[in-house]
């Protein structure tokens, strides 16, 4: 751990206050009428995913936590826990599957994750921005519906419900982001 001055604080970086660990999400420089500037912090509680705003004086000095970020390979999911592999030392690491949130069902077997390790810890995951998923279900065209008017309604392979253009079928691979399931194109070969 080390100190810092509050003004020192980024988006990203990993602190520790009132013995919790907070993710740093965004922080502003206010300046009042008079006084000293005041650094407003908006950061996310990482065991417990609540997010807190906070001030402090930019003299105020902080807890920084160092944080490493690793490249692990997704095994495969147990109970409540996804047990991910170290590509260079095949040592096994396991991490809670609240760690990905609404994410969780774009995780398949064998995906590389990055992960972002506090003092070993796993306290974030991030998945590759997109993956390739069969359309399990889709609704047919509306007869009179020009392929530019909408998308439609349709089921990926995990289940998660997303919106394709009226070209796509059922049977069909497709490459949707990651971050909120939205068709990005047909996929190739």
């Amino acid at each position: 751990m080390a100190k810092m001055q509050a003004n020192q604080m980024r988006a990203g970086m990993v602190i520790e206050f009132e013995g919790a660990r907070y993710t740093v999400l965004k922080q502003n420089i206010m300046i009042p009428g008079k006084g000293a500037a005041v650094i407003q912090v908006e950061m996310r509680n990482i065991k417990t995913g609540a997010k807190k705003d906070q001030r402090w004086r930019t003299a105020d000095t902080v807890e920084r936590l160092t944080t490493e970020d690793k490249e692990f390979t997704f095994s495969y999911a147990e109970g409540d826990h996804l047990v991910l592999m170290d590509p260079e030392t095949f040592e096994q690491t396991t991490v809670s599957k609240d760690i990905l949130g609404d994410r969780l069902p774009f995780l398949v077997e064998n995906m590389t994750v990055n992960v972002r390790l506090i003092e070993g810890e796993p306290v974030a995951m991030e998945l590759p921005d997109t993956v390739t998923l069969e359309i399990v279900e889709a609704d047919p065209v509306v007869k009179g519906q020009t392929a530019s008017s909408s998308y439609k309604p349709a089921v990926l392979s995990n289940g998660v419900k997303t919106m394709v253009p009226p070209f796509i079928t059922a049977g069909e691979k497709i490459v949707v982001r990651t971050e909120d399931a939205s068709y990005l194109e047909r996929a190739k070969g």
